[in-house]
């Protein structure tokens, strides 16, 4: 957990220092680096369905190949 909340730490400020000086703007870096995150959380769950998905056809096709 430790591991965790010390790379969102890291993930905030990143993000944060990155739309600071993109814009030179307190709140317009600090909205990103609260958003950012929780938009690329919802990506990376389609993402991971995604790889899932391509996992899966890759599995039947070995199936196929050997049966």
């Amino acid at each position: 957990m430790l591991k965790t909340i010390t790379f969102a730490i890291v993930h905030f400020s990143v993000a944060f220092t990155v739309a600071y000086l993109l814009t030179g703007s307190w709140g317009v870096a600090s909205a990103l680096a609260l958003i950012e995150p929780m938009v690329n959380t919802v990506a990376y769950f389609f993402h991971e369905k995604a790889w899932d998905a391509y996992r899966a056809a890759q599995s039947v096709g070995r199936s196929l190949r050997l049966g």
